[in-house]
């Protein structure tokens, strides 16, 4: 139904919304749930996006967990939704809590292999692209830039352990 509204005008409304989700969460503190995924392609390049609304810098694909649902299914969809891939022997390699806006954000790490052509919808995510670990762009959102390369290192071990003959 979404699609439904012109491009500019519904990433209007998604700088709007997330204004008003950013003044919600400092006033009521609420424990956010959320995702983060570290989709790889068969090249070992790792998956960024830019958001239409927020910092504007790179970032991992993911977004909140939904009540009941589990953080691993929340990984898939969020992918799914925000590049168009899907996200082949995908596995929970870890959990952080990091401060956001004033309250705490609970993020469970997902990794995988991403399937399929990767695409923002031009609505909430603008830009999607698979970049080398030696070739980052410069402006990555802060958490990224500082975490990556561990991430990448225990995402990587997870999977090997998970691995036929491990």
């Amino acid at each position: 139904m979404l699609h439904l509204i012109p491009a500019p005008l519904h990433r209007a409304g998604l700088t709007l919304a997330h204004a008003v989700r950013i003044r919600w969460w400092r006033w009521r503190k609420p424990l956010l749930i959320g995702c983060r995924v570290l989709a790889f392609d068969t090249d070992g390049r790792v998956l960024l996006i830019r958001h239409s609304y927020g910092s504007g810098r790179w970032m991992l694909p993911g977004g909140g967990v939904d009540r009941g649902e589990d953080a691993l299914a929340a990984g898939i969809r969020e992918l799914a939704e925000e590049t168009g891939c899907a996200l082949i022997d995908p596995i929970l390699f870890g959990q952080v809590e990091e401060p956001l806006h004033g309250t705490t954000n609970r993020v469970h790490l997902v990794t995988g292999t991403a399937s399929g052509a990767v695409q923002g919808d031009g609505r909430e995510v603008i830009e999607a692209t698979f970049f080398a670990l030696d070739a980052l762009p410069p402006d990555l959102s802060h958490l990224v830039d500082r975490y990556l390369a561990d991430w990448v290192i225990t995402a990587t071990a997870a999977r090997q352990d998970r691995s036929p003959g491990a």
